[in-house]
């Protein structure tokens, strides 16, 4: 049976793909910024959590103040969206050189590498970090990174494509090889780990507190480098007004596998500072604290907390 859900979102992302290319920048970025400006005035479920978030991250904020926050957050949202759209007809080696001449702490990495145990690198959902990843090849080459399977398929096939186009490995996080056995490889053999690590509302989560609050966030970063030896690095990244933003932060201790929620925190803890900075950069529209869940998806994680609080 036909899906014409699928169909139209397939073929939607298609077009996209080819008429924002075919798009003056400017026109591009006047079309996106008007869709953004709509979406935030209209106040859709997305939205409204995304002023709950900020509401968190900037908690001194009044409501017009928080008003405006979100506006620019949407716009920086949809801009992601424009350089997804443009990002592989774009000159790879010119972005690299931007982001290249005002990163810091590309140190960090090189002196990892060269101790042989690869690098995981910690994002958050701030900023492109695809453009960061272009940068991340012109500099080091290849790296690893994992994507949730979208539907349809095809529009999956698409970002996995388009990702790849731009010299990333991409696995998929269901439905092929256990994504964590093939990350160890590549860490073993020295190579580079880019993953998300702001959210993960499940009872696979790590407990931690940000923002002051309690949430959760993804074990997979400190697990590796316990398992591994890799090192774990946080990044920072945002945009400027013509460009983007890379910060690499020095290594997060993980002391073994008993360590990975007290890195797991250290983590959140960074990422969180790196927000507060550039909160209109931070892409979050979905729910991210334990206090937003429903009272039986809260039940539900506080119940699968118990046993591990007893090991």
């Amino acid at each position: 049976m036909v899906n014409w859900g699928d169909r139209v979102a397939a073929t939607g992302y298609g077009l996209g793909w080819q008429l924002v290319r075919a798009l003056p920048h400017g026109v591009g970025r006047t079309l996106f910024r008007a869709g953004a400006d709509l979406a935030a005035r209209r106040e859709g479920d997305g939205v409204q959590q995304l002023r709950t978030n900020l509401a968190r991250v900037v908690p001194q904020a009044g409501p017009a103040e928080l008003d405006d926050l979100v506006r620019q957050a949407m716009r920086s949202y949809a801009r992601y969206w424009l350089e997804a759209f443009r990002l592989p007809s774009m000159d790879a080696k010119a972005v690299y050189a931007e982001i290249d001449a005002t990163m810091t702490g590309k140190e960090y990495i090189s002196a990892a590498l060269a101790e042989g145990n690869g690098v995981v690198l910690a994002l958050p959902h701030t900023g492109n970090y695809d453009a960061a990843g272009v940068w991340l090849v012109g500099e080091h080459g290849r790296f690893t990174t994992v994507a949730e399977r979208l539907k349809p398929e095809s529009v999956y096939e698409k970002f996995v494509a388009y990702r790849e186009s731009l010299g990333f490995e991409i696995l998929p996080a269901t439905g092929g090889k256990n994504p964590a056995v093939v990350l160890a490889e590549r860490l073993r053999g020295n190579g580079l780990v880019c993953l998300l690590a702001d959210r993960d509302l499940t009872p696979a989560g790590i407990p931690v507190t940000f923002f002051g609050e309690r949430t959760r966030m993804p074990a997979g970063p400190a697990y590796l480098a316990a398992r591994t030896g890799a090192a774990l690095l946080p990044a920072g990244l945002w945009f400027t007004d013509d460009g983007w933003g890379l910060r690499i932060h020095p290594p997060v201790k993980v002391d073994g596998v008993r360590g990975i929620a007290v890195a797991t925190q250290a983590l959140a803890d960074v990422l969180a500072a790196d927000i507060a900075t550039h909160p209109a950069d931070w892409h979050m529209l979905q729910k991210l604290w334990i206090s937003d869940l429903s009272a039986e998806r809260q039940a539900a994680l506080a119940s699968r907390e118990e046993p591990r609080r007893r090991r």
